[in-house]
């Protein structure tokens, strides 16, 4: 056998146990001729196990000297690991030639090489544990000093994430190899630390590795050293592990306390009066505080032994199952949560301290009180932010083999007896980073992986070490190593007969139910967000869920010309891809919130309103531990955009889980017109969580109800001598039968419209709705003007709606009338022909001059909504610019629908301008392009203003539901085929 090189050579320090260099798949070992030097090392195949790292544990913060290695490094990249420079690693290696990359970063976000997308298959061959050769290199150098009196001191070199496989070295010695991306790795560099010199770490990371196969979640592939990278001093007989056990008795008050730390280790927590008293010890402490999601009491907790200090904070809480329900200090628990990736548009996998605190105090805002890790332990800081804030966290190991699904699950690692140590390797490191954190209720063992042997390893040792915590997996649909019934996507129906007790399987009968992903936040939706909470609400082993996802995955790009747009999979050349399935979150990728978190957050709403018997609204507290001392009533009274009457109402403070009927406040009397009384709950001062002014409810009761709007009527109908009839201040030419004057105003229409560009939820599913309509033409429809006749007062046009290519048709009759004033449409439909499929929508498209662009409505607002989709909707008057009407999904789709609108202004600079009124209501759009436009918009950048803006007053729209990943909307919101008829009225202003 040829002579290796040094940098090609097997390592045969890191090789693991029962591993060969070749299997009975037939590939090939170095050596037998072959020209080993293009073999790539055999650790990248070693069945993803680490080598040469330290054994797991927590890492509370110490007082002993730690250096943070982040900043300024130098990086080269090369397309193969045969490829990349040898010998980098050693101190004298010249690499001033080479690029300088942040550390922490994902290398594709800088400019090395591009991101890639898939949700479920791998981007390259199925071919386990091998790669391609084809695989993107990255070496890391940075020199940095120590100080001298570092000397004789035990020194360890700690990554928190490396994407997905790093070799290290430290000043030309070699470490060892890190595997599990989203977990932190531990290096004894004693021996090799240089205090007081120059010294150099090299780190050789792979984009694909063994462990790539365990980690295909569905998100961008993004390699790197994403996460800090540390220098950590080690006492001589310090503090190397915690395990800390703080349980609440609810029946007492007390707390349970046993801080397990090495022999000689002294606990402090002077809040509680606890001072230097032995670890190991059982306390039982009075009068604590639970810590609790909504009441996340911490206290401050010291240990000392030797020359080391670390402290860390302790929430006394206990979790446990309780004839099938899943509790928390005693109480049932419910859970509002969300999925959550780890994302940023600019930076990847990298996500900056104030940027993760932010988006969880939006979650806050929005009551969102759990979160799923999907599909991965997240930053650790993370998780100090939700022991401080208040959060129950589902911490999932990182592991998810989705891939091998579309093979029939053939070859999947989870059942392989070889992958089982790196299988446990993951779940003992995760267990071991984040067993102290009060906020973390359960131990997840990953994702979509499949079901196979290695998630008992898994199961058995996580009970082993941490019997407090439930063990959680979705795939494990006969629960042999659950101690939950995890689903995903079930619908409402399936979610009421689990709560009714009709599960066929008695043990999935006797434990709790929880849904780890439901309404499918992708685009426009998810619907139906209040049925299940209605659900959840009913049957009490039915607790609750997690919306995926909690963020767009958009990456941000400027088009040539600078504007701002999104990116999503398959605009970077992946020759695999899954689209847009990346942009599926309750905000967009700049953590805006999209309208869907107004509805969340509505339906979420830990104080519900609602109307009661007459004369009172009713309050009830939907908190589990807190009662409504903290919140604050006050009431507004509008009618019909009129100016509002405003004032305190008193409710006392109400219990966990109360409820009481509240008289209404005196109100002033008001004008004969509609009237409507909201009724805010609001945080005070004081609170730490959710901050003072956070809305925690908000309820309507209609007061009064307006007379029904007269529709203009009693103008006479003339034809001129060219064909063109006038109504009223109503002109009409006859080729099309269109209205093309009002008054001052050209306009073009309004006529008959049933298309919408599709929305997420009808794109993607196994049977999507999108796909039906275009197959009979619902995005070509063509109007026959059938018929324009005047009959008495009112002008009469027939026409004939339908689609090239096929017989389905939509008879529609115009009945207009007018006064001096105003015009007045009664539309009346009817359907011809065999139709199969629902409509997108059913209304009227009108064009009016793109000057009237600020809108002004009373009726369901401020922001969009549509019919499963509209809790957050409240009567009032609203304004706001066409401009603002829009909403920016990344895939751009029908957005900005304002429901339950009485009456719509559209006024122009000068003040004049359109006003539409509904009989009773509409559905009202209007936005600077087409529908047609919007359909054929791959990003927000293709969206041209055009010289007009498009109104649509419609009478409904198809429901959004969630069947992108999941049960689409409701029988009752399916828009279908049928006779129809509604009416709208129009004035000039």
């Amino acid at each position: 056998m040829a002579e290796l090189s040094p940098d090609r050579r097997p390592d045969t320090s890191c090789r693991g146990e029962g591993a060969t260099p070749a299997d009975e798949g037939g590939h090939a070992a170095p050596g037998g001729g072959l020209d080993t030097r293009t073999v790539d090392p055999e650790y990248l195949t070693a069945f993803a196990r680490p080598r040469g790292t330290l054994p797991p544990r927590a890492a509370p913060r110490s007082d002993a000297p730690m250096i943070d290695l982040s900043g300024t490094w130098r990086f080269r990249l090369s397309p193969t690991v045969a490829e990349a420079p040898e010998g980098f690693w050693a101190t004298g290696f010249d690499d001033s030639h080479w690029d300088e990359l942040p550390v922490p970063s994902s290398w594709p976000m800088h400019g090395h090489g591009s991101p890639a997308y898939t949700n479920i298959v791998y981007p390259f061959p199925v071919d386990p544990p091998y790669v391609p050769t084809d695989n993107p290199t990255g070496d890391h150098r940075l020199a940095f000093e120590v100080p001298a009196d570092w000397s004789g001191a035990n020194a360890v070199l700690r990554f928190e994430g490396v994407d997905s496989c790093g070799r290290v070295w430290l000043n030309g010695a070699e470490l060892g190899v890190t595997q599990g991306s989203r977990l932190p790795a531990e290096f004894d560099v004693t021996a090799h630390l240089r205090p007081g010199e120059r010294n150099v770490l090299a780190v050789r990371v792979h984009q694909w590795s063994a462990g790539s196969y365990l980690e295909d979640q569905d998100m961008w592939w993004l390699p790197g050293i994403f996460r800090e990278v540390t220098l950590l001093a080690r006492p001589e007989g310090g503090i190397d592990d915690v395990f800390v056990h703080a349980g609440y008795d609810s029946a007492t008050g007390a707390g349970v306390l046993r801080v397990d730390a090495p022999d000689g280790t002294l606990l402090s927590l002077p809040e509680l009066g606890v001072l230097d008293v032995p670890a190991g010890q059982e306390l039982t402490i009075e009068g604590v505080r639970p810590w609790t999601a909504e009441t996340p009491a911490l206290y401050d907790a010291t240990l000392s032994r030797g020359a080391e200090t670390v402290s860390l904070p302790i929430g006394f809480r206990t979790i446990g199952i309780v004839d099938g329900v899943l509790t928390a200090n005693g109480r049932p628990l419910r859970l509002r949560g969300v999925n959550r990736h780890e994302f940023h548009p600019d930076l990847g996998r990298v996500v900056p301290p104030d940027v993760v605190r932010a988006e969880l105090e939006l979650m806050k805002r929005h009551h969102v009180n759990a979160i799923r890790t999907s599909h991965y332990p997240p930053h650790p800081a993370m998780l100090d932010l939700c022991d401080e804030l208040g959060f129950w966290v589902i911490d999932e190991c990182d592991l998810e083999t989705h891939g091998f699904e579309p093979l029939g699950w053939r070859g999947n690692p989870t059942d392989d007896a070889r992958w089982a140590e790196a299988y446990l390797d993951r779940m003992r490191r995760m267990v071991e980073r984040d067993k102290n954190h009060p906020s973390v209720i359960m131990w997840s063992l990953g994702n979509e992986a499949g079901v196979g042997a290695n998630l008992g390893v898994m199961a058995g040792w996580a009970r082993s070490r941490d019997p407090e915590r439930p063990i959680h997996y979705e795939g494990d649909t006969e629960c042999r190593h659950t101690d939950v019934y995890s689903r995903m996507y079930a619908s409402p129906a399936e979610v009421e007969s689990i709560g009714k007790g009709e599960d066929p399987d008695e043990r999935r009968r006797g434990m709790p139910f929880i849904l780890c992903e439901y309404a499918h936040a992708m685009g426009n939706g998810p619907g139906r967000l209040e049925e299940y909470e209605r659900l959840f609400d009913t049957y009490p082993r039915c607790q609750g869920g997690f919306v995926w996802e909690w963020i767009d995955h958009g990456i941000r790009r400027r088009t040539a010309g600078g504007d701002e747009h999104f990116a999503y999979g398959g605009d970077f050349g992946e020759p695999v891809h899954d689209g847009n399935f990346v942009v599926d979150g309750l905000v967009f990728p700049d953590r805006a919130p999209s309208p869907a978190m107004a509805e969340l957050a509505t339906v979420f709403a830990p104080v519900r309103i609602e109307e009661g018997t007459p004369g009172t609204i009713r309050v009830t507290n939907r908190h589990t531990f807190r009662d409504l001392s903290h919140v604050r009533f006050t009431w507004r009274l509008a009618a019909d955009g009129r100016p509002p009457a405003e004032g305190e109402l008193e409710v006392g403070p109400l219990g966990p889980g109360a409820g009481a009927e509240v008289a209404l406040p005196p109100l002033p009397a008001g004008p004969e017109a509609e009237t409507w009384l909201t009724v805010t709950a609001v945080s005070t001062a004081g609170e730490v969580s959710p901050p003072e002014g956070t809305v925690l409810g908000l309820g309507q009761v209609r007061i009064r109800s307006a007379a029904p709007a007269a529709r203009p009527a009693g103008a006479p109908a003339r034809r001129s001598g060219s064909g063109r009839v006038t109504l009223g201040p109503a002109e009409f030419e006859p080729v099309r039968g269109t209205l093309v004057r009002l008054g001052g105003l050209e306009l073009d229409g309004p006529r008959l419209d049933v298309w919408r560009a599709p929305i997420d939820n009808d794109r993607y599913g196994p049977d999507p709705i999108e796909a039906r309509w275009r197959a009979v033409g619902l995005d070509r429809m063509t109007h026959r003007l059938v018929g324009l006749r005047i009959e008495g007062d009112e002008l009469v046009v027939l026409t004939r709606v339908a689609p090239a290519a096929g017989d389905l048709a939509l008879l529609a009759t115009y009945r207009w009338s007018a006064d001096e004033r105003a015009a007045c449409v009664r539309v009346s439909v009817r359907p011809q022909g065999s139709w199969t499929v629902p409509l997108p929508r059913l209304g009227l498209r009108l064009a009016v001059p793109d000057r009237l662009g600020a809108v002004r409505w009373f009726g369901g607002g401020p922001g969009e909504a549509y019919a499963d989709s509209r809790r957050a909707a409240r009567v009032d008057a609203f304004t706001a610019t066409v401009e603002e009407l829009q909403t920016p999904y990344v895939f751009p789709q029908e957005n900005g629908s304002r429901t339950a609108v009485r009456w719509a202004e559209l006024r122009g600079p000068d003040g004049s301008g359109l006003r539409i009124e509904g009989h009773p209501t509409v559905e009202f759009t209007a936005r600077r392009w087409t529908s047609e436009d919007l359909d054929a918009a791959r990003h927000t950048t293709d969206l041209a203003p055009r010289d007009r803006i498009f109104v649509n007053a419609d009478l409904a729209q198809h429901g959004l539901g969630s069947a992108a990943c999941g049960p689409g909307p409701l029988p009752v919101h399916v828009l279908h085929a049928r006779p129809a008829e509604f009416t709208v009225s129009l004035r000039p202003l």
